[in-house]
């Protein structure tokens, strides 16, 4: 048997930040070697908001060069855009015509950003979680890499290829791979950097907010010597009413690649001031060779555009047999 499928993507909706890093990409990159790994620039899903057309397909190729860059590697890895495959739409609808509307109106992300955008909410955001579905179904994964936040779609994914697969498929038939859920605990879930109970966001108004994975180093230092703190002397893991402390000491363990009790030990009497530098150094240090590998990316266009071809074309073949599988199913006729 070859190796499992994993499926996964990021919008191109400003810069990466460190909770997309910390949270997707870095666990990507060292478990890629164990997958057959589709990696996607998922700019359909960009438009469910409102968004910047003369900014869409320059933040598309930035996100691509920052998965290279990141460590993503093209022996183990398929990197595309979702829009130069028309399957995504075309599944998505004819997935949508089996989608109880009810199953879309009770996601959570939806009600809220719905309470955000009030009379200005699209369909396309009710419709977000099937064009997601879309994504996985198509190619056949066996694995999805998400967060805590992205559970529930994935759900959502499992019960439209089940319910596609009894409608349509013949003497238990499976015409859609069920995916499971590739969930990995330690530094899913960033938080931030003005807020300890919030996760680390691109949609949030602040930049204070979050650590960009672009930032220079005089950014990243400001950021973290402005970031919300307590009067506590000390530094803990793990005390509920210190979210913003065990967000840092988690970030520093991971940046600087020291265990918990590594960190614990190191920073369990110091201060604030202390302990800042240390988190900003870690932070540069970690992101420099993200940074000059994504310069030297950005700097050769055409190997990017080969990268992004290369990839268009071997998605799409898996893409399409899905889909003819889909449409045979649905008892729609060959092409002639």
């Amino acid at each position: 048997m070859g190796k499992q499928r994993v499926l996964s993507g990021v919008q191109p909706t400003g810069n990466l930040h460190l909770g997309n890093y910390l949270g997707a990409i870095r666990n990507w990159v060292e478990g890629q070697s164990q997958y057959d790994n589709f990696f996607c620039v998922v700019d359909l899903h960009a438009i469910t908001v409102p968004h910047n057309p003369a900014t869409l397909a320059a933040d598309t190729y930035t996100i691509a060069a920052l998965y290279l860059a990141c460590g993503i590697d093209l022996d183990h890895s398929t990197i595309f855009v979702q829009s130069h495959i028309s399957a995504h739409s075309e599944l998505t609808w004819l997935l949508n015509c089996i989608t109880p509307i009810n199953w879309l109106q009770d996601m959570i992300q939806f009600k809220e950003k719905a309470i955000k955008q009030g009379e200005n909410v699209s369909t396309g955001l009710l419709d977000y979680p099937v064009l997601m579905a879309a994504d996985i179904l198509l190619y056949d994964a066996d694995k999805v890499p998400v967060g805590e936040d992205q559970k529930q779609h994935l759900e959502l994914t499992r019960d439209l290829a089940a319910r596609f697969n009894h409608l349509f498929g013949q003497q238990e038939e499976e015409i859609l791979k069920i995916p499971e859920p590739l969930i990995r605990k330690e530094g899913a879930r960033v938080m931030s950097l003005t807020d300890g109970t919030r996760k680390m966001s691109k949609s949030d108004p602040s930049e204070l907010s979050r650590i960009n994975l672009l930032d220079p180093p005089e950014t990243i230092t400001k950021k973290i010597k402005r970031c919300k703190t307590d009067s506590v002397r000390g530094l803990e893991f793990d005390n509920s009413e210190r979210p913003e402390c065990n967000n840092l000491l988690t970030l520093y363990g991971i940046l600087s690649g020291k265990t918990k009790d590594q960190v614990t030990t190191e920073c369990q009497d110091m201060g604030w001031g202390q302990f800042k530098p240390l988190l900003a150094e870690a932070t540069v240090e970690a992101l420099k060779p993200i940074q000059e590998k994504y310069k030297a990316v950005m700097s050769d266009r055409a190997y990017l555009e080969s990268v992004l071809k290369d990839g268009r074309e071997k998605a799409e073949a898996v893409a399409n047999a899905t889909l003819a599988r889909v449409k045979t199913a649905l008892g729609y006729s060959t092409p002639l």
